[in-house]
């Protein structure tokens, strides 16, 4: 998951004291067992539905941050006749006579009533025979709402959720907010928790600038938070309401604001200025089997004038599956190595960095590049070797996994580092690599194109370069959905090209049969394919070990086997290029991005490539969808916008969550304009008022603490 800086985690009190903290806050931070109703247990439930922290209970704002996903609308009274199935409505009713089920027996009680236009039966399991005649007395009007069911034509309402005297009735809510729950956690208790925490949001300092707030129209904050949770109509918890607008945008401008100071708190750091004549980068693209396409061109210049700077670079390089990144990578390595300095290149996983090393070992050799690989299988003894080659300047280059970032493993002038796979990495790892030399230049890579909006939240750190189109000669791969019931068919297919030399992936989504979801796992299909094909296959799964699934790749890159069965553990920068068709079981299950990511294995030649994009009808609307745009378009940024519309921000960058990463409130595919606004916004600040010392800057302290942004002020301090 691509990880933002400082983190964004609920507030916090963790290394700061809290003297720090502006003292207006303090009700804000206290822990939600001083709430009425949230004992110790229940508050740990809270902490678990709210997102707080594992080593401390949730506060006051963790819990107003949990934002009402609905609402139910009680000012519906149809009266009973007119009461549509399925609908919340409130009854005006006289209490009819209770029918207590006989002893030890099952059955519900039962209490009918009626109001002019027809009769009701309230049905409960259960419940206490006493409190039912006195919550329900006989004879007696009461205001009753919940959800009314038509069963044999008879209208029934199963546990209302509200009974009360007529004078009574202003006590139940006309709306009520509805909230994301968590087992053994009552609705009522966290709506009594949630009034109760409303009640403590203290008076604060404007943090917005005026003429903006004047602009919007927007409420202050307190206002806006209070309304979310006691809403007066449905509008009102929209994505687009003034309140929801108000409290998103506070929290954008917290997130852009945080980064924007680590990116200032990075430019005190010092770089060095690396400006060498560039023959070495020309050597290295001289020795190219191709020409450098003109966004590649346009990346390396780009690069080439952060590492001119005094200042320390750190930039990501977005590309399309395949559009040729690690070249890119290589040619500007070459420009910090010709200065005497040693490049790194981390990659999530050994596949792929034994592959970055077999594709860069040609062209470094041609172009005088001392390259070595380490990886975590290296013997003691090579360990060692490697170890005095770069402490001695021998290696210029080292490719390698999380291995190159242990404390151990030390470099003679490490000046730049490249990190293959962001998502891939935490910031910490990131940090351990850059501190093992002198003002090292970061380069992070991306093969997931990952949308504009995206970009701003999670890397808005960094500089953005973007690698658009593909090098020469590749051609679009060819795309069709296919219903899993023509499976036969598509095998025949396979095997016919197979017999034409063509090599085939098979992707599957589940590792070993399940009872309960009846998906066709990989060793099944393995075993099917090998009997159907006749000849042998290949299998890679995440449960095989490294060496036997380095052995079937080996297989499959060099003829032996035609054909390779595997989960998606293939998903990520396997390069297999005379791979022409890969075949998508379940293509209904995966995400766009995901999609594209393994459509990306084929056409990486100059033959013509196809996908298969096998599913089981019927196809839900999204689902569908996702199939067309894969058929529709190769182009990895329109499917990463389209994929985020399709289901929030969270998963495109491989987090389970729904939504936006890092947020609570904010949602990037609704508030994407305000997400630039915001960037901005926080960029004005630190131009104006780079300490957050004018009357202004002390209300944007405020708001980096309540949204647990606290590490940035902490950078503040230190810069």
């Amino acid at each position: 998951m691509a990880e933002q800086i400082p983190p964004a985690s609920p507030p916090s009190d963790k290394g700061i004291p809290p003297s720090m903290r502006p003292p207006v806050l303090d009700p804000l931070f206290a822990p939600v067992s001083t709430l009425p109703g949230i004992g110790p247990k229940i508050a740990k439930l809270v902490a678990g539905l709210v997102g707080g922290q594992p080593d401390r209970e949730a506060t006051v704002a963790d819990l107003l941050f949990h934002i009402p996903h609905s609402l139910i609308d009680r000012r519906h009274k149809p009266g009973i006749a007119y009461s549509e199935n399925g609908d919340i409505v409130t009854l005006d009713v006289t209490i009819g006579r209770h029918s207590a089920p006989p002893r030890h027996s099952k059955a519900p009680y039962r209490i009918s009533a009626y109001d002019e236009t027809g009769q009701i039966t309230f049905v409960f399991f259960h419940s206490r025979q006493d409190w039912l005649l006195k919550t329900f007395p006989e004879g007696e009007r009461r205001i009753v709402s919940g959800k009314v069911e038509w069963f044999n034509d008879r209208p029934q309402m199963v546990h209302p959720d509200y009974s009360v005297s007529p004078e009574e009735a202003d006590q139940m809510p006309p709306i009520e907010p509805v909230y994301p729950l968590t087992a053994g956690l009552a609705s009522k208790t966290l709506q009594k928790a949630m009034k109760a925490a409303c009640e403590k949001i203290p008076h604060l300092p404007e943090w917005l600038n005026e003429p903006y707030l004047h602009q919007t129209g927007w409420p202050d904050f307190a206002e806006a938070l209070k309304t979310l949770h006691a809403p007066k109509e449905r509008q009102d918890v929209e994505p687009q309401s003034p309140y929801m607008q108000r409290v998103a945008y506070d929290e954008l401008l917290a997130s852009q604001l945080a980064l924007a100071l680590v990116r200032a708190n990075m430019r005190t750091l010092g770089g060095i200025e690396r400006k060498p004549d560039g023959r070495l980068q020309a050597a290295v693209i001289n020795a190219l089997p191709f020409e450098l396409t003109d966004s590649q061109k346009e990346a390396i210049k780009d690069i080439n004038a952060d590492l001119a700077k005094p200042t320390r670079m750190l930039r990501l390089l977005q590309g399309d599956v395949g559009a040729g990144k690690t070249v890119v990578a290589l040619a500007t390595l070459a420009q910090v190595i010709q200065t005497g300095a040693q490049g790194g290149l981390m990659a999530p996983t050994e596949i792929l960095a034994r592959q970055h090393f077999a594709s860069m070992a040609p062209i470094c050799e041609k172009a005088g590049i001392r390259l070595a690989l380490m990886t975590g299988k290296d013997t003691q003894k090579e360990r060692r070797l490697l170890q005095e080659k770069l402490d001695a300047g021998e290696i210029d280059l080292v490719v390698g996994t999380h291995a190159l970032f242990q404390g151990s493993v030390t470099f003679k002038d490490l000046g730049m580092v490249v990190v293959d796979e962001q998502h891939r990495f935490g910031v910490h790892q990131r940090l351990a690599l850059s501190a093992k030399g002198r003002g090292v230049d970061v380069l992070v890579m991306t093969a997931t194109p990952i949308p504009r909006t995206l970009v701003l939240t999670c890397f808005g750190d960094m500089d953005v370069s973007k690698l658009l189109g593909k090098p020469a000669g590749r051609k679009p791969i060819k795309t069709v959905s296919v219903s899993l019931d023509r499976l036969d068919e598509i095998i025949g297919r396979v095997g016919a090209a197979t017999r034409e030399g063509q090599k085939v992936y098979w992707v599957c989504p589940l590792v070993e049969e399940s009872e309960k979801i009846d998906l066709a796992a990989v060793e099944d299909r393995h075993r099917v394919l090998e009997h159907a094909l006749g000849q042998r296959v290949s299998l890679v799964h995440g449960r095989m070990s490294a060496d036997e699934k380095d052995a079937a790749m080996d297989d499959f890159k060099s003829g032996r086997t035609r054909v390779l069965v595997a989960t998606t553990v293939i998903e990520v920068g396997v390069d297999v290029p005379d791979a022409t068709i890969i075949v998508i079981e379940h293509a209904e299950r995966f995400g766009l991005a995901q999609l594209h990511q393994l459509r990306g294995r084929v056409g990486r030649g100059d033959k013509p490539s196809s996908c298969v994009l096998l599913y089981k009808g019927p196809l839900g609307e999204t689902a569908g969808a996702r199939l067309n745009i894969m058929r529709e378009t190769n182009d990895g940024f329109l499917i990463a916008e389209e994929d985020l519309r399709l289901r929030g921000g969270g998963e495109i960058l491989g987090t389970r969550q729904s939504g936006t990463p890092g947020f609570r409130i904010a949602r990037a595919d609704e508030h994407a304009d305000l997400m630039e606004i915001a960037r901005d916004d926080a960029r004005l600040i630190l131009e104006t008022d780079p300490e957050l010392k004018s009357k202004r800057g002390e209300a944007l302290r405020c708001l980096l603490y309540l949204f647990g942004r606290d590490a940035a002020i902490q950078l503040l301090r230190a810069g």
